[in-house]
């Protein structure tokens, strides 16, 4: 939540309760001070997503994240605590509660403006902005969870308010401190509060916010502090709600103070609360209550500050009856068996599982922001590109094993973050029955059913959520990851009809290429210039890979979820470069960094995709775009040869090379001037690399390749415009994208 105010009042006019402490000193402390054998190391408890901003300093963030360097640079923050003896706990938010949904959705309508911001500053400089405008890379608070499990940490996903849990955690377990940036855990009378912005990693140094000192400043005790962060506003009871009060306290506090305080304005409201606060509870009756009748206000105002009061009370700890915690029954519980619904909490508890609890037991699910173009009318948000596996997901949850018999069928309530929507209310989206090759399975089966027949079936669920059901035959052929590409490149082409031949190039020859770089190469990638589409394209993808993850996970998990990764199958400078590449005209060897099974699994993925997309009626155009500016300089010509797409000095730029402002070329014909590699030549005249048993598996007759041979005009968007979406409808701006497979 966070407490308006507090952090600054410390930081600013307390600096008594603001201690540096060293945490390899405090944990040796706590090991001495444990007189029972055998005890584990101590516990550090780190709010993961208030460190998910101090973890990602990669260069890159607008291109869709360097998540190799990303994943190392964990391994070492890691490391710096483990070698300290320090045993890590993490824990990341795995729900927005209903009474913080306005909060959250203030804080996505301020990013979509800095978003806005990000974009002018691309188009206009063709650079990456600076930290001033840093902004996490989608997917990243989706993805760190399962980042650091393969990292052998514990995790866990929260099923409310991931403060509470945190603090809640900490207290039970007489853990060390909590790591976090959130002023709420001054107020849970938890463990000690330890500043993760103040973290000094290599000498293992921060500030503990001391709650004791605090309380012996203002004046207060430590059960009286929820009263004051909820007056002075927090993430349930607005700064707004409670102005009224704050302007009395101060009128108070300097009509009573001869001398005011000689802090900031800031600091002064603080203390005038403190004041208010501390003279409330007159008798021993009344300290029982949570809001003294002493403080004037009416029933709905005295009611929500009950409700966030309750809000900091832990278990153990007396309170009311009014602030006990009931556990709500799940939303769909009618629609799945219990064994169902106690894995989907057991996985998501664990950081296991993604998308599938807060669809059965909230049936809700959300998705913050996402680096899109609202000026960009071509490219339609993700939220809509991926609206149709998600109703699939949610058939195969909901709809698996009723044959059709439903009579009330559920309706999962969204909150995607995307441009124009207002976010005034949830998108109310029916979910669609997945047609398998048996007669209506349960989800039982599905889940915990085995052999052989199974896995087959989990593993056609997944495919048919996007489109391509014929793609189990690669299954055990190609690597995990790599199928897991191939499936969400092609459900891209089959959704946005704008994406072009050379995007596909893009998407796929990174995702090959990926397999033989290592983190320092990927690092060393200069760019020469930024296209805010390849940015866009970017997050397209990482998003993509949280619904392959979220399929997976209702399937049954056919695919490993570190086949799902993106830092198996993405990187966000890899993949600009390949963009740049590929639309300035590079011939597919330089593409595949003149590396020949690399070159040759790329066009067997991309034969794969055409004619699979090609079946559906989709047929992909050569559409290479320009630049929108000037590139950027670079003294690195030999990188520009090998990686970017542009010319060295002296030798022929974008339009030189035959491309007008608007993408399109002219003069020399595009494919005229593309040569066939010698690798190339030799993929067309053989049956390929699956045939000639350069992967596993067996092989199958492969074809020619004829991406480049299509001239048709691109074939109309098929399914209802996004303008017919209902009450929820935007300017006509995109067109909806048809179902998987229609």
């Amino acid at each position: 939540m966070g407490v308006k105010g507090l952090q600054y009042f410390m930081d600013r006019c307390c600096p008594e309760a603001c201690v540096t402490v060293n945490l390899r000193e405090m944990a040796r402390q706590q090991q001495a001070s444990t007189t029972a054998p055998h005890t584990s190391n101590p516990t550090l408890v780190v709010d993961g997503m208030a460190c998910l901003r101090h973890w990602y300093s990669c260069k890159d963030w607008a291109c869709g994240g360097q998540w190799r360097e990303y994943l190392d640079i964990l391994k070492r923050w890691v490391e710096a605590f483990t070698s300290a003896g320090i045993r890590l706990v993490f824990f990341f938010d795995g729900v927005v509660e209903e009474q913080k949904r306005q909060e959250w959705v203030k804080r996505r309508r301020r990013v979509n403006g800095e978003i806005s911001k990000i974009f002018r500053h691309i188009k206009e400089l063709g650079d990456q902005p600076g930290r001033e405008l840093f902004c996490l890379p989608s997917g990243l608070a989706t993805f760190t969870p399962f980042a650091l499990r393969s990292l052998g940490q514990e995790v866990f996903c929260s099923v409310r308010e991931a403060d509470y849990e945190i603090a809640s955690y900490a207290r039970q377990h007489g853990s060390m401190g909590i790591l976090g940036e959130d002023s709420d855990f001054i107020i849970y009378d938890s463990a000690p509060y330890l500043s993760v912005a103040k973290l000094r990693i290599n000498s293992l140094t921060t500030v503990m916010y001391n709650r004791q000192r605090l309380c012996q400043t203002i004046g207060l005790a430590v059960t009286q502090l929820p009263l004051l962060a909820c007056l002075l506003g927090n993430d349930v009871v607005s700064e707004e709600k409670m102005r009224d009060v704050r302007n009395n306290a101060m009128a108070a506090y300097r009509k009573n103070s001869p001398a005011p305080y000689y802090g900031a304005p800031q600091g002064q409201v603080v203390l005038a609360v403190s004041q208010l606060v501390s003279s409330l509870w007159s008798t021993e009756d009344e300290e029982t209550e949570l809001v003294p009748q002493s403080l004037d206000l009416s029933a709905p105002r005295r009611e929500l500050l009950k409700k966030g009061v309750c809000l900091y009370t832990l278990p153990g700890q007396k309170r009311p009856e009014l602030c006990e915690i009931s556990s709500l029954p799940s939303a769909f519980e009618k629609y799945v068996s219990p064994e169902i619904l106690k894995a989907c909490r057991e996985k998501h508890a664990a950081a296991e599982g993604f998308m599938v609890y807060t669809v059965l037991c909230v049936g809700v699910t959300e998705c913050s922001n996402t680096l899109e173009d609202e000026e960009d009318t071509e490219l339609v948000p993700q939220a809509l590109v991926y609206k149709p596996c998600r109703q699939l997901i949610y058939g195969l949850l909901l709809l698996l094993g009723h044959d059709g018999r439903i009579v009330d069928p559920p309706a999962i309530r969204e909150w995607f973050v995307f441009p124009g929507n207002p976010l005034k209310e949830p998108d109310i989206v029916l979910p669609l029955p997945v047609s398998l090759p048996c007669d209506q399975p349960s989800l039982d089966l599905l889940w915990f059913s085995t052999g052989p027949d199974v896995s087959a079936l989990r593993l056609t669920a997944f495919l048919t959520i996007f489109g391509c059901p014929e793609f189990s035959e690669l299954y055990g052929v190609i690597e995990d990851a790599l199928l897991a590409a191939l499936c969400l490149v092609t459900y891209l082409v089959l959704q946005v009809q704008t994406l072009s031949l050379e995007d596909v190039d893009s998407y796929l020859s990174q995702a090959v290429c990926l397999r033989l770089k290592s983190s320092q190469e990927l690092q060393q990638i200069e760019l020469p210039f930024f296209s805010s589409r390849a940015v866009q394209l970017g997050s397209l993808y990482v998003r993509g890979l949280s619904h392959l993850l979220g399929a997976n996970c209702a399937s049954g998990c056919p695919l490993p979820s570190t086949a799902l990764m993106p830092w198996h199958s993405f990187d966000g400078r890899l993949f600009h470069s390949k963009y740049l590449l590929a639309h300035s005209g590079t011939e597919k060897a330089e593409l595949l960094d003149h590396d020949s099974s690399s070159l040759s699994l790329f066009l067997q993925l991309r034969e794969k995709l055409t004619e699979t997309c090609s079946k559906r009626g989709r047929v992909l155009q050569s559409r290479p775009n320009a630049p929108q500016s000037r590139p950027k300089t670079t003294t690195q010509t030999g990188y520009r040869d090998r990686h970017s797409g542009w010319a060295p000095s002296g030798g022929t730029c974008w339009r030189e090379r035959g491309e007008t402002t608007g993408g399109h070329r002219r003069g020399r014909g595009w494919r005229e001037r593309e040569e066939e590699t010698e690798a190339q030549r030799e993929y067309e005249s053989t049956d390929g690399p699956w045939a000639r048993g350069g992967h596993r598996g067996g092989g199958r007759p492969d074809h020619h390749d004829r991406g480049n041979q299509n001239t048709r005009r691109p074939p109309k968007p098929r399914g209802r415009a996004y303008n017919n979406r209902g009450k929820y409808q935007l300017a006509p701006r995109w067109p909806q994208p048809p179902a998987p497979g229609m």
